[in-house]
């Protein structure tokens, strides 16, 4: 923790860097990630301060639209497509996922109740190899599956439809830094 603070303790000792900020923000994608330390969507695009707009979720889930059920998530997806135009939304999975790997083998989640519950929201449940490590089938699977879910968002169906909106599922490699993208008309996720 203490590199962390001392860095903390420097950051904020370059004002000028940081005064445009204070201006607004208007990113031009909005990134839907896991919560997985290990992936960083600013150093994977190399994106500054105020170019993505996050949400970050256990399995990168995009839960169920339901306008009666607001969820903190939801309300991240309308507000970057309605309030911030964003032209793209990318759904970044990424390889050795702890979340879609426990799908994927049917783990026992009982000790982790609140986990379990929200891993529901992957519904379909993600298929792979069980005994690939990297889950790299399942994980691909899974953003396909989030990128629909994300088609039955009124915001969304709406910004699709006249052409304001992309939609774009990426695989992040975490052992090598590679990332790949979903193509439509290969139906594979290949480099970038």
């Amino acid at each position: 923790m203490q590199p962390l603070i001392d860095n903390a303790r420097t950051f904020g000792q370059r004002p000028e860097e940081f005064a445009r900020l204070a201006e607004g923000q208007s990113p031009e994608v909005l990134f839907i990630t896991c919560s997985d330390s290990r992936v960083v969507p600013a150093l994977i695009t190399g994106a500054r301060p105020g170019e993505l707009f996050e949400l970050r979720t256990a399995g990168n889930i995009v839960p169920p639209y339901a306008a009666d059920r607001p969820t903190g998530e939801t309300a991240t997806i309308e507000y970057a497509v309605e309030v911030l135009g964003v032209t793209d939304i990318v759904v970044c999975g990424h390889s050795h996922c702890g979340a879609v790997g426990a799908l994927v083998r049917g783990d026992d989640l009982d000790a982790v109740p609140a986990v379990r519950d929200w891993l529901t929201n992957a519904t379909p449940r993600p298929q792979g190899a069980v005994e690939d490590p990297t889950v790299a089938d399942g994980v691909q699977n899974h953003v396909l599956s989030q990128l629909l879910r994300l088609r039955s968002y009124p915001c969304v169906e709406k910004r699709l439809a006249d052409g304001r909106l992309r939609l774009r599922g990426w695989y992040y490699e975490v052992h090598t830094g590679a990332v790949r993208e979903h193509r439509a008309d290969t139906d594979k996720f290949e480099t970038l």
